[in-house]
């Protein structure tokens, strides 16, 4: 890896071990002595956590796909201008939990938001930038919504329907298979050590 800076995301399911994946990286980058910027989304700065609070939360009204792609690409605006880009422009690796791909899998396989809007979206919010590498952690949707309901904070995705879970499970292998260059698939269904085995791989033949 170069001085320049560098654009890590990691995809995948409800529970599949994204967070504490981001944390073993994040100190694997650490220990090379690289600058690393361990953030989120939908959130990311002050303005895209309290957006954050709004898209996860259950509403009586529900909450229309039109209402939710647009609050995620406004978070996503807002944690482009104030954290990734900045953090890219100094050299450091930014290493986000959920990117651009997400609302692929959720807003548009999920809820069906038509492709033709998420490309006008994501080219109006990102420009031309993309991730350098995306890690997808697939997991069986019956064994990722297990885990993260043993956490007992479930939000308003992890209580959809086994199905729309299927759903985006398979557009993120789908994107994942489309373009190899950027992506890496990680079987999050084996214990952790295992998982870490297999980041290191990636990591050591990518970065």
């Amino acid at each position: 890896m170069s001085g320049s800076g560098y654009f890590l995301t990691l995809e995948g399911g409800e529970g599949a071990g994204k967070s504490t994946a981001a944390r073993y990286i994040a100190d694997w980058l650490r220990a090379k002595g690289r600058e690393v910027v361990l953030t989120r989304e939908p959130g990311g700065s002050p303005l895209a956590e309290a957006i954050r609070q709004v898209v996860l939360s259950s509403w009586d009204e529900g909450v229309p796909a039109e209402t939710e792609v647009l609050l995620m690409f406004a978070a996503r605006a807002a944690h482009l201008a104030t954290t990734i880009r900045p953090a890219l422009a100094r050299g450091a690796v930014v290493l986000s939990d959920r990117f651009v791909d997400a609302s692929w899998a959720y807003q548009g396989a999920g809820r069906g938001v038509p492709a033709a809007r998420l490309v006008e979206l994501e080219s109006f919010v990102l420009g031309d930038l993309r991730p350098d590498l995306t890690l997808v952690f697939d997991l069986a949707p019956e064994q990722g919504l297990a885990r993260a309901h043993s956490r007992g904070d479930a939000n308003r995705f992890e209580g959809e329907a086994l199905a729309f879970q299927c759903r985006v499970r398979q557009a993120y292998l789908e994107r994942a298979q489309a373009a190899p260059g950027r992506y890496a698939v990680i079987d999050a269904g084996q214990e952790l050590q295992q998982v870490q085995a297999q980041l290191l791989a990636v990591l050591e033949s990518r970065l």
